[in-house]
């Protein structure tokens, strides 16, 4: 029995992954850098494929932050390369399989070529409602906040809005997952126990699981015993099993 056929009132609506571990996967192979990086663009496949046969509608991927412009040059030159070729190449059946997709991140720091190819996958799937994909490209939470924060103090500077009108869900419209749900479930593999800047407000009452599979091995199996943990705890959201 799986995991959506023996717990289906329990299952996560959105699950966020911080994928981790492409580069100490080549390393202990022996090789370059992005060879990690292409296995692990058949993991999103894998996971995109588990979570919409499991009826999870939201997935969140950590694909590149906004710290990891500084790696080496030319590794971050391998990386747009191979998001290049997932846009050009993937989009096509992500569309044909009813998958919605959206980047989210400060999207204008990538190239006007990658920009474009973004727009076009959005607008091509913007209908789709099979499950929801999220990719966070040139991302950082912090940095998320931030903006938020200067979107609300120029409305107030503008006589639009009144300060006693600032709240939580007021903050929230203004990220860029202001149309998703909350993740329930934030997944990090490799075995790294920190959530690094990833969906800082998202995440406030998101349960975390941590695995040591490295991102690249990452598969339906991984998927549902995270699943399966998440399943097997009790969510409280900050109040005592007394007060309920």
């Amino acid at each position: 029995m799986s995991v959506a056929d023996a717990l289906p009132h329990k299952l996560p609506r959105h699950i966020a992954i911080i994928m981790d571990g492409n580069g100490r996967w080549a390393q202990a192979r022996g090789l370059p850098r992005i060879a990690g990086h292409r296995r692990g663009a058949e993991a999103v496949r894998r996971t995109l494929a588990a979570a919409g046969e499991l009826g999870v509608p939201y997935l969140t991927l950590f694909g590149f932050s906004s710290e990891n412009w500084k790696r080496p040059l030319d590794e971050v030159d391998d990386l747009m390369g191979l998001l290049r070729h997932y846009l050009r190449g993937e989009i096509a059946e992500l569309h044909r399989n009813g998958v919605r997709l959206r980047v989210i991140g400060e999207i204008g720091k990538l190239s006007a070529d990658i920009v474009a190819l973004i727009d076009n996958a959005e607008t091509l799937t913007r209908d789709n409602n099979a499950i929801n994909l999220t990719i966070a490209l040139s991302y950082g939470g912090r940095a998320e906040i931030v903006a938020a924060a200067r979107a609300v103090a120029a409305e107030v500077a503008a006589g639009r809005l009144a300060v006693e009108r600032i709240d939580e869900a007021l903050i929230a419209g203004h990220l860029f997952t202001s149309d998703l749900p909350d993740p329930d479930l934030l997944i990090r593999t490799s075995g790294e126990q920190r959530i690094s800047n990833f969906l800082l407000w998202q995440c406030a009452y998101a349960e975390l699981v941590f695995t040591k599979t490295l991102w690249p091995d990452f598969g339906q199996g991984d998927l549902e015993r995270a699943i399966a943990e998440y399943c097997g705890r009790e969510r409280r959201y900050g109040a005592s099993l007394g007060s309920r």
